[in-house]
């Protein structure tokens, strides 16, 4: 049963294109499906997440963390009263418009349109590929996907200057996402905080020992777990803290947000748009917790200088093939060289780079660039 404030499907603002209600299937579960049964949706499992070495079969990838996100969306969804189709549904459909080899891709593919006087975020992008990419149905171009989901895509992580991106004036820029828009981008960050423990241990980069001396909370639920385990293997010790510090945090964010949805006194779905500031938040405790994961990661593994490597030779990779198809923009699939008649060459150039997976543009470059060069280096000699 939903609380008073959560969006009900029935006062969905509807979708570009009108469609006849389904007769078992609300408009939120329709979303969900289309985006579930999408290419780009597919398209996740071949997306790094952190780890693009894919030495182990055990690393995330985009999609895995997307179905964390959404059971973790879900979850505090639930417990909330909150619409959990509408909820689930942005959290399958949150990372859909990330480009190869995670951010440093997004680095890559920002800094290349920045040059050229635009910008690359993957949000944005997400509701380009749910608007215009998708082809799957005869009576409209894209998913045509509810109001409030195409919303979603663009608010759950930031808001949005009208008078700098007036294309995106028609989502309510003025006004707070719906809740369930609020959830997203928190259950995307517990979830990577520790599913990047897990993995970064896992690769090596990362030591127990490390995230026990730097993590104080941790530690505490080391203690407690070698209390009452005493003779489990250190693995098994690890994954119960992990799923204890998940535990600890979802339902930190499910009791802290209740609490200020009440002390706000929202009653509906339209008080929660209207309120000042976003109303999904942790406790001021276990912010700082959040804080300080988020911090070790950064300094101890995203900013390795094994993952720093790998992350500038990819960079380069799109580097390079962005520069290749600018040059040669008749080598690019007829598709988008359709697009060159209403699009800006770099536009289009980005937009068929994001849609691709990392096997993909790495096999690209090597038919591109990498022949190219031994051709040249084969001149030289």
């Amino acid at each position: 049963m939903y609380a008073p404030y959560a969006l009900r499907s029935e006062e969905s603002r509807g979708r570009r294109y009108p469609e006849k209600p389904h007769p078992y299937r609300s408009a939120f579960q329709r979303d969900r499906d289309r985006v579930v049964h999408s290419r780009a949706f597919r398209r996740l499992e071949s997306k790094t997440q952190v780890f693009t070495n894919r030495e182990s079969d055990h690393f995330r990838n985009r999609l895995t963390h997307t179905i964390e996100v959404a059971q973790i969306a879900r979850t505090v969804a639930s417990a909330l009263g909150l619409n959990s189709d509408l909820t689930e549904t942005l959290a399958l459909v949150h990372d859909i418009g990330h480009p190869p080899f995670g951010h440093a891709g997004e680095k890559a593919l920002d800094r290349k349109m920045r040059h050229y006087g635009d910008i690359f975020d993957h949000n944005l992008h997400a509701l380009r590929i749910v608007e215009y990419f998708e082809l799957r149905y005869p009576e409209f171009r894209g998913l045509n996907l509810t109001f409030e989901v195409r919303e979603g895509i663009i608010k759950h992580s930031r808001d949005w200057d009208a008078s700098e991106f007036p294309e995106l004036a028609e989502y309510l820029l003025d006004q707070r996402p719906p809740l369930e828009a609020q959830v997203i981008d928190l259950a995307d960050e517990l979830a990577y905080n520790v599913a990047d423990l897990d993995d970064g241990v896992e690769s090596g980069i990362l030591s127990l020992e490390l995230i026990r001396e730097r993590l104080p909370e941790f530690e505490r639920l080391w203690k407690e777990v070698e209390k009452n385990y005493p003779d489990a293997l250190p693995k098994l010790k690890f994954s119960e803290c992990l799923r204890r510090k998940l535990d600890h945090m979802v339902t930190d964010l499910i009791h802290a947000s209740g609490h200020r949805i009440r002390a706000a006194r929202i009653h509906r779905a339209s008080e929660a748009r209207q309120y000042p500031e976003r109303l999904l938040r942790l406790s001021t405790e276990a912010d700082a917790e959040r804080r300080a994961t988020k911090e070790f990661l950064h300094e101890c593994l995203y900013d390795s200088s094994m993952l720093s490597d790998d992350r500038e030779r990819l960079e380069d990779v799109i580097s390079d093939l962005f520069r290749f198809w600018m040059e040669n923009p008749k080598d690019l699939p007829a598709s988008y060289q359709e697009q060159l008649e209403q699009e800006k060459p770099a536009r289009v150039v980005c937009d068929y780079i994001a849609g691709m997976t990392d096997n993909f543009i790495l096999r690209e470059h090597e038919a591109r660039i990498g022949g190219r060069e031994d051709v040249e280096q084969k001149r030289r000699r």
